[in-house]
C-alpha cells in the first residue's frame, strides 16, 4: 500500500500543508516560528525544528486572532476528512462544525445541554439570579461533532425494538422530539500562553458539571511547542480526555535533538506526557473519537 493510500496519513499531510500555505505556520525573517514564544529560547528552538520539518516558509507572523481562526478551520477540515470515514468503527450521521462560523450554536443546541437555554431565559428575566450564577455554564467550543437522531425505521430495520409504549425518553430516538447529541467538544489553541491555557479546562469542567446525559469527548488540540506549557494543561485527569498536538512526531524528534545538548529534563517531561497518554498526535484523534 502506498503512503498516499493511507487516509489519515494523507489527511495529516494535507492539514500541515494547509497551515503552511495559509501562513499560520511560518518563520519570521529573524528565524522565529509563528507558534513560538519569541522571548523563550527552548520554545524558539523546538518550534523552529518542527517548522523546518514541515517546510514552513519565511513570512511575517499573522495576527493572533487570524492565526487562531485559520487553525480552527484547518483542524475542522482534518476531522471532516477522517472521522466520518470511520463508519465501520463508529456508525452515525455526523455533523462537524467550526463554531467560529456558526455563532448561533452553543452547547445548549444539543440534547445533553438543552436545559441551559431555559436557564438562560430565566436569568434574562431575573437579573438578581444572574448576578449569583453568572454565565460560566454557557460554553461555545471551537469545534463540535454531533450525531443526528435516529428515526424509528432506522432503529427497527432488523427487528421491531421500539414502539409507542417503550423508550419514550431515549435521547437517540427522533420521535421523542429531542436535539442532536453532542459527541465531541474540541478546543483548538494554536499556542498556549499560561493565562489562556486554563480556559479550556474551565470549559471542560462546565461541560462535565452541567450535562444531562452522557458526557461528550472533551479534547484540546494545539500547536504549542513548549513541553512545560503542554504539561500545564495535559497533566492530570478528570476534565480533558486528552491534549492532541498538531505535529507530535515532529515535535518529539525536535525535543530529543534539543535534549541531547544537556536538556534531558525536556525529553523526560515530554515522554511523561506521551507515555502517560496525556498527549497524542492529531492523527490519533479520529480513532479516539470512534471509541
Amino acid at each position: 500500500m502506498k503512503k498516499t493510500d493511507v487516509i489519515i496519513a494523507a489527511a495529516r499531510k494535507k492539514f500541515h500543508a494547509a497551515l503552511v500555505s495559509s501562513k499560520v505556520l511560518s518563520v519570521s525573517a529573524d528565524g522565529v516560528p509563528s507558534n513560538a514564544d519569541g522571548s523563550n529560547a527552548p520554545s524558539r528552538a523546538l518550534a523552529l525544528k518542527v517548522a523546518q520539518r514541515l517546510s514552513a516558509k519565511t513570512s511575517p507572523k499573522l495576527p493572533a486572532q487570524t492565526s487562531g481562526a485559520l487553525f480552527e478551520t484547518a483542524v475542522c477540515d482534518f476531522l471532516k476528512e477522517t472521522f466520518p470515514k470511520l463508519q465501520h468503527i463508529r456508525p452515525g450521521n455526523w455533523t462537524i462544525l467550526n463554531l467560529g462560523n456558526h455563532a448561533e450554536t452553543q452547547t445548549a443546541s444539543f440534547a445533553q445541554y438543552a436545559h441551559l437555554s431555559y436557564l438562560a431565559e430565566v436569568m434574562q428575566r431575573e437579573k438578581q439570579l444572574s448576578s449569583v450564577l453568572g454565565n460560566d455554564y454557557m460554553v461555545a467550543p471551537d469545534i463540535v461533532i454531533s450525531r443526528a437522531l435516529l428515526a424509528d425505521e432506522e432503529i427497527n430495520w432488523k427487528a421491531t425494538y421500539v414502539d409507542g409504549s417503550v423508550s419514550t425518553k431515549a435521547d437517540i430516538r427522533a420521535s421523542n422530539g429531542g436535539l442532536p447529541l453532542l459527541h465531541a467538544s474540541i478546543s483548538a489553541k494554536w499556542t498556549m500562553r499560561s493565562d489562556r491555557a486554563q480556559n479550556s479546562r474551565t470549559e471542560a469542567l462546565n461541560l462535565i458539571r452541567n450535562r444531562k446525559g452522557h458526557l461528550p469527548h472533551i479534547v484540546v488540540i494545539t500547536g504549542e511547542p513548549l513541553p512545560s506549557r503542554l504539561a500545564s494543561l495535559a497533566l492530570g485527569t478528570g476534565d480533558l480526555d486528552c491534549v492532541y498536538h498538531f505535529a507530535l512526531y515532529e515535535l518529539m524528534d525536535a525535543v530529543r535533538e534539543y535534549g541531547a545538548n544537556g536538556r534531558e529534563d525536556i525529553v523526560e517531561q515530554m515522554e511523561t506526557l506521551v507515555q502517560g497518554k496525556r498527549l497524542k498526535d492529531i492523527s490519533d484523534l479520529p480513532l479516539d473519537l470512534s471509541c
